[in-house]
């Protein structure tokens, strides 16, 4: 779901480019994305961050990683990183980068990433638009370029048919799912919402009654 027009978030952006990285700059800060933060620590990237309720409290919570957002809509990362930019939490392991999530090797070296989210992305439910999921066997591939071996990629959906599919793709990659990290129910497993960072979509959904699906996978 795209947000509305933001007349504000373009310009936003342009003075805030410390904070939210261009696609442009991006690309060139390949294999050297330490640079940017304070600290040398693992990154973290979160591709389709929305308006970033997720990685702004995932970096909160986890002061010893580095962050990055990745978002295509103007108004949805301007959103994100205005929020973070005014939230009282110093956050200098936080990043955004506005720019398409397809083809995540152009941004990063290989194993420059430790670890991928993919948060309630779009299901792409018509069988022809089956190479725009996110989970689809090319994006795959790329995940598996820029993560180390045994690097981790961490799914969550309230779709059912989107967690069925993606299962399948994992499986016929050759991703190894982790043990106890798979879930038809999160908010129904008190044992994993302990460390849970929810997500926009994810508040809405659970709110109305709709089970939350998740796993993780791990490259090996």
């Amino acid at each position: 779901m795209r947000l509305r027009n933001k007349k504000w978030a373009r310009p936003w952006l342009k003075e805030h480019a410390d904070l939210v990285i261009d696609q442009e700059h991006a690309i060139a800060l390949q294999g050297n994305w330490q640079s940017v933060f304070a600290l040398n620590q693992p990154i973290h990237v979160e591709i389709g961050t929305g308006k970033g309720q997720f990685i702004i409290g995932m970096a909160k919570k986890y002061p010893m990683i580095n962050f990055i957002g990745m978002e295509i809509q103007d108004s949805a990362v301007a959103v994100a990183a205005r929020k973070a930019f005014e939230d009282e939490a110093d956050l200098p392991n936080l990043k955004f980068i506005y720019g398409d999530g397809a083809g995540v090797e152009t941004y990063f070296a290989a194993g420059e990433v430790s670890k991928i989210y993919l948060n309630f992305s779009d299901p792409w439910p018509k069988s022809r638009h089956e190479s725009r999921r996110l989970t689809y066997k090319t994006f795959l591939a790329g995940y598996q370029t820029v993560l180390p071996k045994g690097g981790e990629l961490a799914f969550k959906t309230d779709n059912r048919g989107l967690f069925e599919y993606s299962l399948y793709s994992f499986a016929n990659f050759g991703i190894t799912f982790m043990p106890n990290e798979i879930s038809l129910n999160l908010h129904e497993d008190a044992d994993k919402m302990v460390d849970n960072v929810e997500t926009e979509y994810e508040q809405k959904f659970s709110a109305l009654g709709f089970p939350i699906y998740k796993f993780t996978g791990q490259f090996d």
